[in-house]
């Protein structure tokens, strides 16, 4: 049974009929002896959990050219623009969704992938192709979260594991680390030092981005105090990579708050064969910019108000 007590067959059979045979509601209900309440909670669901995943084919003009500007100017081997929604909200949703359809066709067996985290990140999750076990490693960047409130934005690493049936390698550590003494100690760990060194062997690294502003994943987890915020806004930061923070160039900047992460740096993910950035958002320009100058990734999937911006260099 999954969640909310639907069983599996029938939810398929209900996506099915709706989806590939074309039937109405109201026939599915009927056929399936449901009401058709029953059959808009589970086709609802199926789209929810990734048993329906729908792709328009055909692409907008704007967005494509958009892309192979990116890539021009940014030397990139492949960018992913999609339509900025009207509804703000469900942009990670559809960021999420291309990184799902993007990674399910790009890891190959025995591949060794590094994942951050994120809600972006988090929403690629159901996107992901399930697969069998074919030798693929999935290796966490960064420590977790110790308090939230519904979805863990830090499970993505063992949640997309799951997906690709996958060995999942964990930095069993909160992100934070109370201090930079507690921090180096948990680096000398022998488990998390085994994690960090299979995150230095990496053929894909993917990452999304964070910003400061007060829709950030460190405000609404209370992950740094509004001081420390502060603090790292006028010590120049621009957003994290890894939690790791950044300016304008894309360089950590040197504050106390960097001394507590619990995370892979930038230097270690540019040794990755292969660096995929998955961000979007009007308040992520600056933050992608510094990114793009200090990582040089492979691939970039954004909306298009954020590649309009990125694509003049």
């Amino acid at each position: 049974m999954s969640e909310g007590g639907i069983d599996e067959d029938l939810k398929t059979r209900v996506a099915w009929l709706y989806y590939v045979e074309g039937m109405t509601q109201d026939e599915v209900a009927q056929k399936v002896g449901l009401t058709r309440a029953r059959v808009l909670r589970i086709l609802a669901n199926a789209r929810n959990d990734g048993t329906v995943q729908i792709r328009v084919t055909s692409r907008l003009s704007l967005c494509i050219e958009l892309e192979r500007q990116l890539e021009a100017t940014w030397k990139l081997e492949r960018a992913i623009v999609v339509p900025t929604p009207e509804d703000a909200d469900s942009l990670y949703r559809i960021i999420g969704c291309q990184l799902g359809a993007f990674l399910s066709s790009a890891i190959e067996p025995g591949m060794n992938v590094g994942l951050g985290w994120g809600n972006t990140l988090t929403n690629a999750v159901s996107a992901i192709e399930p697969r069998e076990a074919d030798g693929v490693n999935v290796v966490s960047l960064l420590g977790g979260l110790t308090r939230v409130a519904d979805v863990n934005p830090s499970e993505f690493a063992w949640r997309a594991a799951d997906r690709l049936s996958a060995a999942c390698h964990m930095m069993a550590a909160p992100v934070f680390a109370p201090d930079r003494v507690t921090r180096d100690a948990l680096f000398r760990h022998a488990g998390i030092a085994e994690v960090m060194r299979r995150a230095r062997m990496l053929d894909m690294a993917v990452l999304s981005l964070g910003d400061l502003t007060p829709h950030s994943v460190f405000s609404a987890y209370d992950l740094l105090s509004s001081d420390e915020i502060a603090s790292l806004g006028n010590a120049g930061v621009v957003g994290d990579i890894l939690c790791q923070f950044v300016n304008a160039e894309g360089e950590v900047v040197d504050h106390p708050v960097n001394d507590r992460v619990v995370s892979l740096k930038p230097e270690g993910i540019r040794e990755a064969r292969r660096i995929v950035i998955a961000s979007g958002g009007w308040n992520k320009v600056t933050i992608m910019r510094a990114a793009l100058k200090c990582l040089s990734p492979s691939v970039v999937i954004t909306d298009e108000v954020v590649a309009e911006r990125l694509a003049a260099g």
